[in-house]
């Protein structure tokens, strides 16, 4: 152990280790130098155990400007050293402590000129980067954005952002997303590159520099690389489960001199590789350090025996990690089994949650002791609408609620449009997203394709795309608004509207009085489902996957409305329904102090817990989600499920629909795998009424 003379602590009180820590915690916090991996459990006092490990170190004489702490959020920064400075006494600002990026340009403010950039550098947000990317992209190639088919700004720039993060070439990544253009790889690679000047030349940084320019720093500059790393003697780093490519190798650059690099991480909580994380980082530190002692902190204080024993065995399908695998030990006593629940489908499913939570209620359990997981957000859509119409509190933790979110409310717009060709809202709201197009055009196109309906005495859907309206229509946004409006069109025929024919009308005064049989009209019509899929097809299904890096999971929201639009016998019921569920959900407001039942996706809900926990959807392609398991690699769908699991701290709720209806004929549907591999007497079966 390194010390100076004296201690960094001797104004405080010894820390009395031995009282204070169990003894698996202990024996990471007093380690000795050397490399060290933490393999820290759910709920097992992860926190605890680096708050503690940073007090040994000041009380070993170790002063706080020689200690590295490296964690993922501020927030978690901002916890852990104020913890510190209760425990010690010791100022936080001290300490080299934050994220990577805080810390990396910090760094690069100290000493960036070496590799050419100057100190008043400008950080740019997300929003800034995507214009300057798409500044650059439109002087290299102009008719590239008004290629439909070619991917917009920001999902260039996450595809780029992603392949920075990973170490890998771009045109590998736009090869892999994008595989039916096949000249983009190229082309998005020649982006790639010029973006980067475009930085270097006007001072500029987004977030992935922060990290790349700091390897770089410390590759070319062998006087900043070893001051620092000789300044930190010690290297901390939370959640290194979490870490990219990149990352790791800041770790083990700044870690070679003085070796006394201490991660902590759990390996099964790694859910994130889909933005970068590597879940081999943590195997190839002991590559890198094979004198590195491992130190397992199994003891769980969040969770009932019950629950942990579940967790623990469905992780032995889990591909084995040589010397890593954890098993979680519970400090509490034991309680009651997980409840495993099959319901008929998912209204069935949202009707037992409802009913438990009203019990629970009636137990004397609050609200906020509540929590629902899923593994996607249309999952949750009937929860959500059963909720609402309770008038049950409840707020979502991991964006707005279903019918809030913009490609649901973008689509139903196509279908108020065709229904209704005088909703100006609803036209605007889906010209505004065409590049160049604001609220004064959308709104000049809009009244002359009334006029020139008027005029011809057409539908004013199909005046829409009349030679007149198109010549007005932006040169950027014309394929789009093209496509839109055809799109509309087919959908006010599937709805046995006019589209394409001339409108007869018994006061020609009145645009909109259709003189079309309920009888033609109704024989003519598709149904709901058929209608709703029409629109997932057209041209908005083909916008999304240009605009959005993860149109795959907007896609499967959209498409669990064919299955709810079959509950519906016409679409005017349809229609009705769905802006009656928008007024619902979105006029409700929740007072911050209320309790509230929390809604959340997996990925939201890590790091967190809950008295109660329900996780529904737990069926196969729903989680692991049908392209995981289509790609074979469900792997990390089965650590989402422990981390859901792993959220409970009283009572857990695993339940799953047998049956779909997410457009077509019912398809009958198997529990997730991840539950038929947990033995029978790990938990019990409940059985939920039929009635419901």
């Amino acid at each position: 152990m390194h010390s100076d003379s004296g201690s960094a602590l001797d104004a405080f009180s010894p820390i009395d280790f031995e009282a204070e820590l169990n003894p698996e915690q202990r024996a990471a916090v007093l380690a000795p130098d050397g490399p060290a991996l933490v393999l820290a459990g759910a709920g097992s006092g992860k926190t605890r155990t680096l708050t503690y490990r940073v007090a040994y170190l000041l009380q070993q004489g170790v002063w706080p400007s020689q200690i590295l702490l490296l964690t993922f959020t501020n927030k978690a920064a901002r916890e852990m050293l104020s913890r510190v400075e209760e425990l010690t006494g010791m100022p936080s600002w001290k300490f080299w402590g934050g994220t990577f990026h805080g810390i990396g340009q910090r760094i690069l403010r100290m000493h960036g000129e070496s590799i050419g950039l100057e100190k008043n550098f400008t950080i740019m947000d997300q929003s800034d980067a995507e214009s300057l990317l798409g500044d650059v992209i439109r002087e290299i190639d102009s008719a590239f954005a008004k290629n439909k088919d070619n991917p917009k700004p920001k999902v260039v720039g996450d595809m780029i952002s992603y392949a920075r993060n990973t170490c890998r070439p771009v045109h590998e990544i736009v090869e892999e997303r994008y595989p039916w253009i096949e000249e983009l790889p190229v082309v998005v690679d020649g982006f790639a590159k010029a973006y980067e000047g475009r930085k270097r030349e006007r001072q500029l940084c987004d977030y992935d520099d922060l990290l790349e320019l700091w390897v770089k720093l410390l590759k070319e500059n062998e006087e900043v690389r070893t001051h620092f790393q000789d300044r930190f003697k010690y290297i901390l780093v939370d959640e290194y489960q979490d870490t990219n490519r990149v990352q790791a190798t800041i770790i083990n650059t700044l870690g070679e001199k003085n070796r006394n690099v201490m991660i902590v991480g759990d390996n099964w909580q790694c859910i994130y590789t889909w933005r970068g994380a590597e879940f081999e980082n943590m195997t190839e530190f002991a590559e890198q350090y094979p004198d590195r002692q491992i130190y397992k902190i199994e003891t769980n204080y969040r969770s009932t025996p019950g629950i942990l024993d579940f967790a623990n065995h469905m992780m032995v399908m889990h591909p084995p990690i040589d010397g890593y695998p954890l098993e979680l030990k519970a400090h509490k006593p034991n309680t009651v089994l997980p409840y495993v629940v099959p319901a008929m489908d998912t209204r069935q499913q949202a009707r037992y949650v409802m009913s438990r939570i009203e019990g629970l209620s009636q137990e004397g359990r609050s609200l906020k002791d509540i929590a629902v997981l899923y593994r996607a957000h249309y999952q949750a859509m009937d929860l959500q609408l059963e909720l609402s119409r309770s008038g049950l509190p409840f707020t979502i933790t991991s964006g707005v609620r279903f019918f809030e979110q913009a490609h649901v409310r973008d689509l139903v717009a196509q279908l108020r449009l065709a229904s209704n060709p005088r909703d100006i809202a609803a036209f605007n709201r889906l010209a505004m997203l065409l590049p160049r197009v604001g609220a004064r055009t959308a709104d000049r196109l809009f009244k002359l394709a009334e006029k020139i309906a008027a005029r011809d005495r057409i539908s004013p859907v199909l005046a829409l795309t009349h030679d007149e309206v198109l010549k007005k229509v932006p040169k950027d946004a014309l394929d789009d608004y093209r496509d839109m409006g055809f799109t509309v069109q087919d959908i006010e025929t599937a709805m046995g509207g006019p589209a394409g024919n001339a409108v007869e009308k018994e006061d020609q005064s009145d645009l909109f009085t259709e003189v079309v049989s309920d009888e033609k009209r109704a024989a003519e019509a598709k149904s709901p489902q058929e209608v709703m899929q029409l629109a997932i097809d057209g041209w908005y299904g083909d916008y999304m996957r240009t605009v959005f890096d993860n149109w795959q999971s907007r896609k499967d929201d959209l498409d669990s409305l064919v299955g709810f639009a079959g509950r519906y016998d016409t679409m005017e019921e349809l229609l009705a329904q769905l802006v009656l569920l928008n007024s619902e959900t979105s006029d409700r407001s929740i007072d911050p102090e209320q309790e509230t039942i929390k809604l959340t996706t997996i990925h939201q809900a890590k790091g967190l817990e809950y008295p109660i926990v329900f996780v529904i959807g737990l069926a196969e392609g729903l989680l692991p989600l049908k392209r995981a398991i289509e790609s074979g690699d469900t792997d990390e769908e089965r650590r989402l499920f422990y981390v859901s699991v792993t959220r409970a701290q009283d009572e857990l709720y695993l339940m799953f629909p047998k049956v779909s209806a997410s457009g077509g004929p019912p398809q009958l549907l198997e529990p997730s795998r991840f539950l038929r591999e947990v033995p029978e007497h790990l938990y019990e079966m409940l059985r939920v009424r039929t009635g419901w």
